[in-house]
C-alpha cells in the first residue's frame, strides 16, 4: 500500500499563498443569503464567472465562517459587484462577529427578486443565485451559483478592487 503525502506536506505555507495572491488585483463583492429570515452577509474577492451557457458563477466560502452555514443551507443567495465609493460597506462586510441583526440597518438595499437577498443600492451591479453545485475547496467551499436574475446601476462610477491589503 502506498502512503500518499497530504497537501500540507509538499504545498507552500498559508503566509507565503496570502502574500503572493495580494499581488493580484480582484474586484469587491458582498455576498448576502437569507437564512431562517435572517439576512447574512459577507464580503468577498474569491468571486469569479464560470459559465455562460448555463450562466454560472462561483464565490469560495471559508467552512468557518458564519456565512458558510447560512449559504449552504439556504440554497439561494445574491452578489453585489461593489462601486469604488462603497469601501466602508466591503469593511462592514469583512467584520466578523457584528451582529446579524442590526448589520442592514442604515445599509440602502432591496431584496433580489428570486433569493430575497439583500442587494447593496450603488452598486455597480448585481446577480440572484440558487445554488448550483458545491465544491470541497480545503478550507473553504466553492459555491456554484446559477444566476436567476440581474441588474445593472447605470449611474455607478468605477468598481471597487482590493490590491495588497487594500481598497481602491
Amino acid at each position: 500500500m502506498q502512503e500518499h503525502q497530504s497537501v500540507d506536506a509538499v504545498g507552500v505555507p498559508a503566509e507565503a499563498l496570502r502574500s503572493v495572491m495580494a499581488e493580484f488585483a480582484a474586484g469587491v463583492t458582498v455576498v448576502t443569503s437569507r437564512w431562517q429570515g435572517v439576512p447574512h452577509a459577507m464580503t468577498a474577492t474569491a468571486f469569479s464567472s464560470v459559465s455562460l451557457v448555463p450562466p454560472l458563477v462561483l464565490v469560495c466560502v471559508g467552512k468557518r465562517s458564519r456565512f458558510y452555514q447560512a449559504v449552504t443551507s439556504a440554497g439561494v443567495w445574491a452578489v453585489s459587484i461593489l462601486s469604488s465609493d462603497q469601501v466602508e460597506l466591503a469593511r462592514h462586510f469583512s467584520h466578523s462577529g457584528r451582529d446579524l441583526m442590526t448589520q442592514f440597518e442604515g445599509v440602502p438595499h432591496v431584496l433580489a427578486p428570486h433569493s430575497r437577498s439583500p442587494v447593496l443600492l450603488g452598486a455597480q451591479a448585481w446577480m440572484d443565485c440558487v445554488t448550483y453545485a458545491e465544491h470541497d475547496g480545503g478550507d473553504h467551499t466553492i459555491v456554484v451559483g446559477q444566476v436567476v436574475a440581474t441588474g445593472r446601476d447605470s449611474g455607478a462610477t468605477r468598481p471597487l478592487t482590493y490590491h495588497r491589503g487594500t481598497y481602491s
